[in-house]
């Protein structure tokens, strides 16, 4: 059998945050990057048998694809909801209050803003050592985003953005993860924080993930950053 012909074989498992909702725009093909090889929107609703699929009929025809099916998975699903052990998919991916929140607070990743890398609930608690967690906090609760509570909160991070520094900013408690919008959740953090903290707030320059020309927040979004956070 020839190398290029070997068959690809997936055993599709449960997308963990449903696969019913889909968020943010759908990447623009000129903005490919190793964390967006192929115009999806940023939360997609699929399952990686499913993508699979599609990535065979978009852009590998000649691909001999085998999906081994799931039993008893309903899209409207969450992980908690199939009885299977949650896996850490990253060492940065704890449980699935992570995953239900990453869609949107990755994007903090392409700011100087922290993510909660170095603690123990990433993703979930961010902020910077020049923010007030207080008057942070009362902000972004007054924005009547859907399904999150955010709670004031302060932080030390072991590692990563501002290892061993004291930062203030919030711990997002989704309360109702049917109505949450973890997407529009990020794009709105980093909106207000943009307008809030003006002379502190910046974006993190290149390379990212692998790419030295595009800043980050647009290899994350897939697209122009303008097209998100105009200026």
């Amino acid at each position: 059998m020839r190398a290029d012909r070997i068959p690809a074989v997936v055993f599709d498992r449960p997308n963990p945050i449903n696969g019913v909702t889909v968020e943010g725009p759908l990447q623009d093909p000129s903005y490919r990057s190793f964390v967006g090889l192929h115009p999806l929107p940023i939360r997609h609703g699929r399952t990686i048998g499913e993508l699979a699929v599609q990535f065979r009929e978009e852009a590998f025809p000649e691909c001999e694809l085998i999906v081994l099916p799931m039993e008893g998975w309903e899209r409207g699903m969450w992980f908690d909801r199939t009885g299977l052990p949650w896996v850490l998919p990253s060492p940065n991916m704890p449980t699935l209050d992570t995953a239900t929140v990453y869609a949107g607070m990755c994007l903090l990743e392409a700011t100087n803003i922290s993510e909660g890398r170095g603690t123990t609930r990433p993703f979930e608690l961010f902020g910077a050592p020049w923010i007030c967690g207080k008057d942070f906090a009362a902000d972004l609760n007054a924005l009547g985003l859907p399904g999150v509570y955010f709670r004031e909160a302060y932080f030390q991070p072991t590692f990563h953005k501002y290892a061993g520094e004291i930062c203030a900013g919030a711990q997002l408690h989704v309360v109702d993860r049917d109505c949450f919008l973890p997407f529009w959740t990020g794009v709105e953090i980093i909106r207000h924080t943009r307008a809030r903290y003006s002379a502190n707030f910046q974006w993190r320059p290149p390379p990212y993930e692998y790419d030295y020309g595009r800043m980050p927040i647009e290899v994350l979004i897939g697209g122009p950053v303008h097209a998100l956070f105009p200026k």
